[in-house]
């Protein structure tokens, strides 16, 4: 299938394809390597179901958070023939550090609920039970 389709089917642009495949990215940017397109006799990109799989594994980590640097484990062992992008060693390191990142956000983020509760609680000890009404609430 051409990159148009490619891109249709992916629900992704082509810009995003260029840039993630083998070929430099429009404007002279860099290519990341994911997303090797062939080349037809009139030179054409050409890709396949497979090129679909692994942009639809880049596209589901993406949604999860993930760089993309951080999908290209995933895409290899596609590559390589497994049947899923984390039956790798490689993948399962990616995931075991994103879950170890996303602990640590959770972390600070339970760490701001709890002063921001506490300022709350010591804002309204501080005003007692005679709490005015603020205008823009109503």
């Amino acid at each position: 299938m051409r990159i148009g389709e490619l891109a249709r089917r992916a629900g992704t642009s082509t810009r995003t394809l260029r840039y993630w495949g083998h070929l430099p990215a429009v404007a002279g940017g860099e290519s990341r390597g994911l997303l090797t397109a062939r080349r037809t006799g009139n030179g054409y990109r050409d890709y396949d179901e497979d090129d679909l799989r692994l942009l639809r594994q880049i596209r589901t980590l993406q949604d999860f958070g993930f760089e993309l640097e951080e999908t290209r484990p995933f895409v290899e062992c596609l590559r390589a023939g497994h049947p899923a992008g984390d039956s790798c060693p490689a993948s399962l390191a990616v995931y075991r550090r994103k879950l170890a990142e996303l602990d640590g956000l959770i972390g600070q983020l339970a760490d701001v609920r709890d002063q921001v509760a506490r300022q709350l609680s010591a804002a309204e000890e501080a005003a007692g039970d005679a709490v005015p009404r603020c205008e823009m609430t109503g």
